[in-house]
This record gives structure tokens, C-alpha cells and sequence, in this order.
């Protein structure tokens, strides 16, 4: 048997040493387990009772409306409230000139009080008739004529004290009052105007701005939705919530309202019909005229599923789809049909059920049949591994 020699044992030795080395390289260049795995974020879907609501467009009409007209003729003498001013029923707004209405005033009193006088002799008369008449002082004849003018001069007394009255009124009318309480407009006439009982133009327009309406139309169509869904008791009415108006500019108004009535006749030209609502106003905020939005509830919908809206894709042709991580793991892709959108996310109507987890980020990476590693939204994010620090 032969020695070997030094050569001979230094190339093993350089041998061993690289296969040793190759042997290290290879363990430390080979991938961590799970690195095909695309990390992604889902939403897993709960059901959740919602409420669904239209926000629809509207006009702001004042709660009450009134034409100030004469209701006699005149001049307007003088013009006692300030334009665009607040004023309270029965205040004075205009006085027409009442010289000739308050001389017709006191020759009605001067007529009662002829008639009145009349009176008082005719009732002594038929008081002396009425003793005579028992000892045939007086004939029956001359009794009853008595009797018949104390009734003619009652009469005669009520019905002058009718035209006292009716003067009075006309009298009164010669004071124009404001009907209703409001906010009232710029005058049509100035003084000096002559204008006449009951004429077209109206000498101003008060309004009454709190509360207002807010006249809103929704789409028959809607409405045919609406009571099916009703009735087949998947939505439950809500006509009770309040109303939330959006102004022009989209702030929200910070009075909600209340549906007041629907409309039983739909527009033929337009195949909508009118809602009003009522809506506080103290601060005088909506004016009439002023274009607005309102958001009223349909109805409540229990057990609804509502996924975020970046989870939803939409094709050209409108379709609806979702990638769901199923329980191996892997993205599944499916067909979604939604309704309406509530805040940041879609109404689910059919296509995902209560549990699935619906990816909401990640979606690039993700494709229909492939791994990946989920992380709920919301979820605090794992903490990273920290590696070991090398010994000195």
C-alpha cells in the first residue's frame, strides 16, 4: 500500500473546501417558502342594515303666499312698512285716502240714530194702544197699525245699523292690512297712486319663509320600483325619516326636513311626479326659487352587503366584477350585479354572499387562479422580522 503524497492530499483538501463552499451558496440562494404569494387586502362582506335613499332636484317655494290688493277705490295716501321687510298680520301696510268712506260712515250713524229715534216713539205708542185697546178707548184697528209700525221701526232700526256696519267695513278698507306674516317685497305704487277694489296688479307680495317647501319630482319608474320592493318586504318604509336638503354649492342645509305629500298625478311630458317637503328655515337661508337637492329615504333594506368601491370593476359594456380570495387561498374572479352606491361603496344585489373576502387593493397583481396573501382592510400590518445582529 502506497503513502500518499502532500500533492496528492492538498488538491482533496481544496476540494472539499469548494464543494463545501458551493454547498453554502446554494442553501443561502434559494427563495423563502411562499414567495409566489401577492400580498393583496380584502373586505369580508357582513350584512348590515342600511337605508336607501334618492337625492332628487327641487325649487324652494315660500310656506305661504299672499297678494296684497285694495279692496276699495283711492288714492294711496301714504305707504307705512319698509320694503323687504319682516311684518305680522294685521299690520298697516297702506293708507288710501278715506275723506268720502268716513262722511258715508256718519250719515249711516245719523240714519241709525233717526231710526233709532223713530223707535222710541213707536214703542210708547204701541205701549198706550196696547192699555187703550182693553177699554175700548181705542179701536183694534187703530191697535194693530200700533203694533205694525213698532215692528216697521225695529226693522228699519236693524237695517240701518247694517249699512253702520257695512260702512265701517268699507271705512276699514280704506287701511290695507297685511293678511299673513312674512316677508314682504317691493311696493308696485308709490304715493299718490290711484288704485282701485280688486284690480290685477298687486300693490306687493308677502311671503312666509319659515318654515318653507322644497318641491322636489321623482321618476315614476322609481316609484313603480320602490312598491315592489315593498311589497315583496325586502325594503321597509321609512316615510317617517328626515329629509336632508343640499344646497347649491352641495353644503348640506343644517335644518333637515319632513316629506309632507307625494303627488297622485304623474307629468305626461316628463313621466315624473311632485313631492313636497318641509323644511325649518328661521335663519331665512333658502329663498324662493332657489334651486336645491333633497336626499329622502326609500326604505330600509336588513341584511344588505355593501363592498367598497374600489373592489368593483366595470367593463366597456357595464359589467359588473369582483376578485374574491376563496378558502385555499387563491383569487377567484366573479360576476357582481350592483344597484346603488351608499357613501364609498356598492349596494350588492346578487354574485357575493355574506363572508366573502373581497380584494380592495392589490388588484393589479392579482389574477383569476393565483395565490395570494390576504391582510383585512383596516388590519395593523405585521411586523417586520428583524435579523439577528452578527457577534463580535
Amino acid at each position: 500500500m502506497k503513502t500518499p503524497n502532500a500533492l496528492t492530499l492538498l488538491a482533496f483538501s481544496i476540494g472539499s473546501v469548494v464543494l463545501a463552499g458551493a454547498a453554502g451558496c446554494s442553501k443561502q440562494d434559494a427563495p423563502p417558502a411562499g414567495q409566489g404569494a401577492v400580498p393583496v387586502t380584502v373586505a369580508t362582506l357582513k350584512p348590515e342594515t342600511v337605508t336607501l335613499t334618492r337625492e332628487l332636484p327641487g325649487r324652494v317655494s315660500p310656506f305661504l303666499v299672499a297678494e296684497v290688493r285694495p279692496q276699495v277705490n283711492g288714492i294711496i295716501a301714504r305707504r307705512l312698512y319698509t320694503e323687504g321687510g319682516l311684518v305680522q298680520a294685521g299690520q298697516p301696510l297702506y293708507q288710501i285716502e278715506d275723506a268720502t268712506y268716513r262722511a258715508d260712515n256718519e250719515s249711516a250713524r245719523a240714519s241709525l240714530a233717526r231710526a233709532e229715534a223713530t223707535l222710541v216713539t213707536t214703542q210708547l205708542n204701541a205701549r198706550r194702544s196696547a192699555e187703550l185697546v182693553k177699554i175700548d178707548a181705542v179701536s183694534k184697528q187703530d191697535d194693530e197699525d200700533a203694533a205694525a209700525a213698532l215692528r216697521q221701526a225695529e226693522a228699519d232700526v236693524k237695517a240701518t245699523r247694517a249699512a253702520v256696519d257695512r260702512a265701517s267695513v268699507v271705512l276699514g278698507y280704506a287701511r290695507i292690512t297685511a293678511p299673513i306674516s312674512g316677508r314682504i317685497g317691493k311696493s308696485t305704487v308709490t304715493q299718490g297712486a290711484l288704485v282701485t277694489a280688486n284690480q290685477t296688479a298687486a300693490l306687493a307680495t308677502i311671503q312666509q319663509l319659515d318654515p318653507v317647501y322644497v318641491d322636489v319630482t321623482q321618476s315614476s319608474a322609481e316609484l313603480l320600483e320602490l312598491r315592489r320592493a315593498l311589497a315583496a318586504g325586502t325594503l321597509k318604509g321609512t316615510r317617517d325619516l328626515p329629509v336632508t336638503v343640499l344646497l347649491e354649492d352641495g353644503t348640506r342645509f343644517d335644518h333637515d326636513g319632513k316629506l309632507a305629500f307625494s303627488d297622485v298625478t304623474v307629468d305626461p311630458s316628463t313621466g315624473s311626479f311632485s313631492l313636497r317637503v318641509v323644511v325649518p328655515n328661521p335663519d331665512h337661508v333658502l329663498l324662493p326659487g332657489m334651486y336645491v337637492r333633497a336626499v329622502i329615504g326609500d326604505g330600509e333594506r336588513e341584511k344588505a352587503l355593501l363592498v367598497p368601491q374600489q373592489g368593483i370593476t366595470h367593463d366597456p359594456k357595464g359589467n359588473s366584477t369582483a376578485m374574491v380570495v376563496v378558502g385555499d387561498g387563491k383569487v377567484e374572479l366573479r360576476a357582481v350585479k350592483v344597484s346603488r352606491a351608499i357613501g364609498d361603496k356598492w349596494l350588492v344585489e346578487d354574485g357575493l354572499v355574506a363572508g366573502d373576502r373581497v380584494i380592495v387593493e392589490g388588484l393589479q397583481r392579482a389574477r383569476p387562479g393565483a395565490p395570494v396573501q390576504a391582510t383585512e382592510a383596516g388590519a395593523a400590518p405585521a411586523a417586520a422580522a428583524v435579523a439577528p445582529q452578527p457577534q463580535s
